[in-house]
C-alpha cells in the first residue's frame, strides 16, 4: 500500500485480454500450460545438471543461471495472469511495485548473461587452448554473481524512481502485469526523469549486451568459417546454434518492448509480444537448449530415464516371482 503523500490508489486494475469468458478459458489453459513447461523443463534442466559430474563446466554453469532466471521470470508474471482470467484481476501497489521489481531484474540479469555466455562461446572455439584458464571456475562465479547483482540494481533504481510519484487517477494498467512502462502512463505526476532513465537503462541493458552478443557471435562465425573440415564446421554451428536462437527471438521482443519511441503504450500487440518474453522464451529455452544437445541428452537419460527403467524391471521381476 503507498503512502499518504505518494498516492492515493491501494491498487490497481490489470487490462483483460478479452472479455469472452470462453476465450478466458483457453488463456488459462496456455498460461497454464506453459507455466509448468517452464518450471518442469528447466527444473529438469537444473537437476540434470547438478547431477551429472560430466556437466560441470562453463557453459552448463551459466545455463543453470539461465534456468533459474527463467522460473523467476515466469513465476513472477503468469500466476498472477491466471488469478486474473478466472477470478480478480485487481492488484495491489505494493504487489505491482514487487511484481515490477522482480521481472525488472530477471529480465535485465537475463540480457547480461547472454552477453557471459556468448563471451564463453567466443573464448571455446576462437581460444580453445586458453579457454581452461580464462574461463575458470573464479571467473564463472565472478560473472554470474556480477550478472544478478548489476541486474538487481538496476532493477532497484528504476522501480525506486516510481516510489515518489502519485496516482491519483485511473487505475486501469493497459497491460496484463506491472511493467514500468505501462505502469508509467498512469501517474499524475510528471515522469519526464522516469522515461529517461528508464530509456537509458534500457540502451545499456539492451543495446549494449546486444552488441557485445553479437561482436562475440561475429568473431565466432568468422573462426569456424576458416575450419576446413566440414564436420568441424557443422559441431562448431551446433555448439552456439542454440543460443543464438534464444538471444534473437528475446532480444527481439525486448528491444521492440523497451527501445521504441512510443514508449509506455500497450496496444494488442505490445501484449502479444510481452508474451514471447515473459513466457513463450521461457518455456521454449529448456527444449532449444537441450534437444540437439548429445551430451545433455545422454546425461538426462542417465539421470532419469535409467533409473525408471530399472524400477519397473525390478517391480515386473517381483510380479513375475509372486506369481510363480
Amino acid at each position: 500500500m503507498a503512502p499518504e503523500n505518494q498516492s492515493t490508489l491501494t491498487m490497481f486494475i490489470l487490462q483483460s485480454f478479452v472479455d469472452d469468458p470462453w476465450i478466458h478459458d483457453i488463456l488459462f489453459s496456455f498460461f497454464f500450460t506453459l507455466l509448468m513447461v517452464a518450471i518442469v523443463g528447466n527444473g529438469l534442466i537444473i537437476t540434470t545438471i547438478h547431477r551429472s559430474p560430466n556437466l560441470h563446466t562453463p557453459m552448463y554453469f551459466f545455463l543453470v543461471n539461465l534456468a533459474l532466471m527463467d522460473v523467476i521470470c515466469t513465476m513472477t508474471v503468469v500466476p498472477k495472469v491466471l488469478e486474473s482470467l478466472m477470478t480478480e484481476n485487481t492488484i495491489s501497489y505494493g504487489g505491482c511495485l514487487t511484481q515490477m521489481f522482480i521481472f525488472s531484474w530477471a529480465l535485465g540479469s537475463e540480457l547480461m548473461l547472454f552477453s557471459a555466455m556468448a563471451y564463453d562461446r567466443y573464448l571455446a572455439i576462437c581460444r580453445p587452448l586458453h579457454y581452461g584458464t580464462l574461463m575458470s571456475g573464479r571467473t564463472c562465479v565472478a560473472l554470474a554473481s556480477s550478472v544478478w547483482v548489476s541486474g538487481a540494481l538496476n532493477s532497484l533504481m528504476l522501480t525506486c524512481l516510481v516510489l515518489p510519484l502519485s496516482f491519483c487517477g485511473p487505475n486501469l494498467i493497459s497491460h496484463f502485469f506491472c511493467e514500468i512502462p505501462s505502469v508509467l502512463m498512469l501517474s499524475c505526476s510528471p515522469t519526464f526523469i522516469n522515461d529517461i532513465t528508464t530509456f537509458i537503462a534500457d540502451i545499456f541493458v539492451t543495446g549494449l549486451n546486444f552488441l557485445l552478443t553479437m561482436t562475440s557471435y561475429g568473431f565466432i562465425i568468422a573462426s569456424i568459417l576458416r575450419i576446413r573440415s566440414a564436420e568441424g564446421k557443422k559441431q562448431a554451428f551446433s555448439t552456439c546454434s542454440a543460443h543464438l536462437i534464444v538471444v534473437t527471438l528475446f532480444y527481439s521482443t525486448v528491444l521492440y518492448t523497451y527501445v521504441r519511441p512510443a514508449l509506455g503504450t500497450a496496444g494488442i500487440l505490445d501484449k502479444a509480444i510481452a508474451v514471447l518474453y515473459t513466457t513463450v522464451t521461457p518455456s521454449l529455452n529448456p527444449l532449444i537448449y537441450t534437444l540437439r544437445n548429445k551430451e545433455f541428452k545422454t546425461s538426462f537419460k542417465k539421470t532419469f530415464i535409467s533409473p525408471l527403467m530399472s524400477l519397473n524391471l525390478k517391480k515386473n521381476i517381483g510380479s513375475s516371482g509372486q506369481r510363480v
